[in-house]
């Protein structure tokens, strides 16, 4: 169905950059944050990154589907999640490029060994199995990518941010957030509820040829399952759910297409954005093919404990009645393409990408994003606490009135 291993192998290996690239020379030494300084400030990287830095300048609100939030769509109950204030500005900071944006939180870098072991066995106790490998294989094919391109100093497995936001608690809000190249992860815990969103995992390439990790491949499920999906639909609905037959297609208006995102709409920086629904509607597909769909979005999913998975994907169910699938790009086993699934509570990308440390200028099916978000407002779990904020308001209150309290929300 899809491009074999040793084909990937192959078509990679033709793009390593020499090392005398302007891209790839003296990245082996150079500092991270010199590094970072030099990109950020060059003409090319200047105008994105100040329009990212106005967007955070806007409240957060969510991405919507035409400006204007739905309301009652997340409710505070158990859903068996593992188990302050959150300073919501930081926490929008997050990004996946290699150089720093913004200076928040603690590089792994700076840690010594044993704090390092510390935050992998916070991810792995916050990950189910499966999200904890795709976690660390981003980790491991980012620091393959620095030894393909000789760029270790600034592609390695130490090169990713930790902040923790509140205090770790079992019945009060708190979370934490693990970004860096390729891999973002924002955690929210509120008793027995937990959501991870946004998430950016990634690869360049996405399967390691040599070393101690041959053969491990990440966000193989997410391209597959896709592929299948489209595949599998009649003409007319393939017709349809293809917005665009190119990746870079002359008929994108100017905002749809940028040389960071490509076709990626929900990335780092657009919390805010507006996202039209776009493609087929899945309530309208066969039963069959709608369940096929929910398979496509448990692969981004998967990342979430068991238990919050069959939760996720119940509220996903509910939902079939404003759910749309599109795609962009052919849709033979060779061909690179886009894909989203968006409904009022969940939104998954998946794209191929062109080269950034590796030379093709066309996308390529070894270089992958993939994105998680959480429409209307629970991006970062922000509607469960504003409906916590408001139970605990409202039982302050009555504790001022004099009303029995003994159900009170520890705050």
């Amino acid at each position: 169905m899809v491009t074999t291993a040793s084909r990937r192998y192959k078509d990679f290996y033709d793009y390593i950059p020499l090392k005398d690239d302007p891209r790839v020379a003296g990245l082996n030494n150079i500092d991270p944050y010199k590094y970072s300084q030099n990109i950020t400030s060059s003409e090319l990287a200047k105008p994105i990154i100040a329009l990212w830095k106005q967007k955070l300048e806007s409240p957060f609100y969510g991405i919507t589907s035409d400006g204007h939030k739905k309301e009652n769509l997340f409710h505070l109950e158990d859903e068996n999640a593992p188990t302050a204030e959150i300073n919501l500005t930081d926490r929008r900071k997050w990004s996946n490029p290699e150089f720093i944006i913004f200076d928040v939180g603690v590089r792994l870098d700076q840690l010594s060994e044993h704090e390092r072991k510390l935050v992998m066995k916070l991810l792995r106790s916050a990950l189910s199995k499966e999200g904890y490998e795709k976690v660390l294989g981003a980790i491991q094919t980012n620091a393959f990518l620095g030894e393909l391109c000789e760029s270790r100093a600034i592609l390695n497995d130490c090169s990713y941010f930790v902040m923790i936001f509140g205090t770790p608690s079992v019945t009060t809000p708190w979370g934490f957030a693990f970004f860096g190249h390729h891999t973002s992860l924002n955690f929210f815990f509120l008793a027995k509820q937990m959501t991870i969103s946004p998430v950016f995992i990634g690869a360049e390439p996405n399967i390691i040829s040599h070393g101690p990790h041959k053969g491990l491949e990440i966000c193989v499920r997410e391209e597959e399952r896709g592929l299948m999906f489209m595949q599998s639909l009649p003409q007319e609905l393939q017709a349809k759910a293809q917005i665009y037959k190119e990746l870079h297609d002359r008929e994108m208006p100017a905002d749809r297409w940028n040389p960071a995102d490509q076709r990626h709409l929900g990335g780092a920086f657009q919390d805010n954005r507006v996202i039209p629904y776009e493609g087929i509607l899945v309530s309208t597909l066969s039963l069959g093919d709608q369940e096929a769909l929910v398979e496509v979005i448990s692969s981004f999913l998967e990342i979430l404990p068991h238990p919050v998975l069959t939760a996720r994907l119940a509220q996903v169910r509910r939902h079939f009645d404003e759910t749309y699938f599109c795609w962009i790009g052919g849709y033979d086993k060779e061909d690179s393409f886009y894909y989203r699934v968006q409904s009022p509570v969940i939104c998954v990308e998946f794209d191929h990408h062109s080269g950034v440390f590796l030379t093709n200028s066309d996308p390529k099916k070894y270089h992958v994003h993939t994105i998680i978000r959480t429409p209307n407002g629970n991006d970062y779990g922000r509607e469960w606490l504003r409906l916590y904020r408001e139970a605990n308001a409202s039982n302050d209150s009555k504790m001022a009135n004099g009303a029995c309290t003994s159900d009170r929300v520890p705050v």
